[in-house]
């Protein structure tokens, strides 16, 4: 287990070696998730991924990466009546 301070500070070390400006720890938590559920990942595996007590948390939090892998399932399945009607 990590101090929380040691993750935030090997992480700062990593974006100035890189030369890349500060991207804060949480953000990309968030960016992880958000491109997870686009993906394809299912919510439960992000949640459980992420520590969440319930993959509604999950769902709450990051509706706009559900409803855009929802919009694309509506397309695919779309696509694929039109092919066969």
């Amino acid at each position: 287990m990590y101090h929380p301070d040691s993750v935030a500070k090997l992480h700062k070390k990593i974006l100035n070696d890189a030369n890349l400006e500060h991207i804060p720890l949480h953000s990309l938590r968030h960016t992880f998730a958000t491109v997870a559920l686009q993906n394809g990942i299912d919510v439960k595996t992000v949640s459980s991924m992420l520590g969440h007590y319930d993959a509604g948390f999950t769902l709450r939090t990051y509706t706009h990466a559900t409803r855009q892998v929802q919009n694309q399932a509506a397309e695919t399945m779309g696509n694929f009546m039109a092919q066969v009607m």
